[in-house]
């Protein structure tokens, strides 16, 4: 984990009396403030903090190193000021997202990025669950998702619009639904991070949250593609997805009256404190780039 981050959390909460106060002003999670601390005690071979339930102090180590850290980000200050004159975005970032997302959206995305800043390097992170960005050395994860957990640091990227689909070949043995509720009657194909159990929908204003089943469900969308495509049943998909599938024929889209549940794309990252100009631009770039998702047929 970055030192200097580490150096000014420390310096914060020595200042404000407490890391919650610390992380609010630096703008992170208290639990990635209190991991800085503790990358500061794991530097300095020592515990730096006396912490109790009514106060917050620092110990003789902690006195001594207070002053180095001052040093260090008065000489990172100095340095940024002589690189100030070349702001050309460059370095590595470490990218993380499901395989979906990265298949069908975000390769694209980053393979033009890089023709803008040739300066700048991504190692994308194939990870079909929630990755803990400093345990994982994660610059940015992009997770598509109804909602964020407490505390994350995160910028919407766009809608993830989704369309209940089938292959012609399962409708043909099983019949068409006519309304959402005879989904309950058809065997549904579903995955653990959206609607394993319940499917939601609008109609006319009317929230619908439907039950589903079936004899088939995976933690990961791209190989619920590959079942709908099988005629195993019916599925439901984002529509950057199943959009080319519906082109050709071999998926249809059902229920078009109603109104599927979106999700939100979301960038999220570690702090927004001395961000790398390269996370920024790149954040900055994919809010362009995927802000039609949920338009997409």
């Amino acid at each position: 984990m970055d030192r200097l981050t580490a150096a000014s959390v420390l310096l914060e909460t020595v200042a404000r009396g407490s890391i919650s106060a610390a992380a609010a002003h630096l703008d992170m999670s208290r639990a990635m403030a209190t991991r800085y601390i503790g990358v500061m005690e794991e530097w300095a071979g020592a515990r730096l903090l006396h912490r109790t339930t009514r106060r917050l102090s620092l110990t003789a180590a902690g006195e001594e190193i207070l002053p180095v850290c001052r040093q260090m980000l008065a000489l990172a200050g100095d340095v940024g000021a002589l690189g100030q004159a070349d702001s050309t975005p460059r370095g590595l970032l470490r990218v993380a997202a499901s395989s979906i997302f990265a298949e069908y959206c975000l390769t694209d995305a980053l393979t033009a990025f890089l023709q803008l800043h040739p300066a700048v390097s991504l190692d994308l992170q194939i990870v079909d669950r929630t990755s803990n960005l400093a345990e994982d050395g994660i610059d940015l994860a992009i997770r598509v998702t109804k909602e964020l957990e407490p505390g994350v640091i995160a910028r919407k990227l766009g809608e993830v619009g989704s369309v209940i689909c089938a292959s012609p070949g399962y409708l043909r043995a099983h019949g068409s639904p006519a309304h959402v509720r005879d989904l309950c009657a058809h065997n549904c194909l579903t995955y653990a991070h959206y609607g394993r159990s319940i499917w939601h929908f609008k109609a006319q204003g009317e929230h619908l949250a439907v039950p589903v089943a079936g004899n088939f469900s995976t933690n990961e969308a791209a190989i619920v593609v590959r079942a709908a495509l099988n005629g195993t049943g019916i599925a439901l998909l984002p529509r950057f997805a199943a959009a080319q599938a519906i082109a050709d024929g071999r998926l249809l889209a059902l229920l078009p009256e109603f109104e599927v549940e979106s999700l939100g794309a979301f960038a999220v990252y570690l702090s927004r404190e001395r961000m790398p100009s390269a996370l920024r631009v790149l954040i900055d770039f994919l809010v362009q780039h995927l802000g039609a998702l949920g338009t997409r047929a």
